[in-house]
């Protein structure tokens, strides 16, 4: 059986966030300002869930209001997916697609 495929989302250009935009992307992902400060400044993923599992009610509005946060803020992110072991960029209307599947298949 295929793995799930996992959606992470990358904030580009590694900025350092102020205080207060760590506070609210802790609030939307749960990662605390010291793991979200070290992740944007090492490049990796902000926020990443795995697909079609159980949790992914909790995690679906997670991976929409990270995105949602980047593009308020005016922060350059990429989306990738990962599945059977490939990873791909994407852009945000393939990560809505994805999630209306996974929506669809619970």
């Amino acid at each position: 059986m295929a793995e799930s495929p996992s959606i992470a989302i990358i904030i580009e250009d590694r900025p350092r966030l102020a205080p207060p935009l760590l506070k609210e992307l802790y609030g939307i992902t749960g990662r605390s300002s010291v793991e979200l400060s070290s992740a944007i400044l090492a490049g990796g993923d902000v926020y990443a869930a795995e697909l079609f599992g159980n949790d992914h009610v909790q995690v679906a509005p997670r991976l929409e209001k990270t995105a949602a946060f980047c593009e308020r803020h005016g922060l350059v992110f990429r989306i990738e997916e990962t599945y059977d072991g490939e990873t791909s960029q994407i852009d945000l209307a393939t990560m809505r697609s994805i999630l209306d599947a996974a929506d669809e298949h619970r």
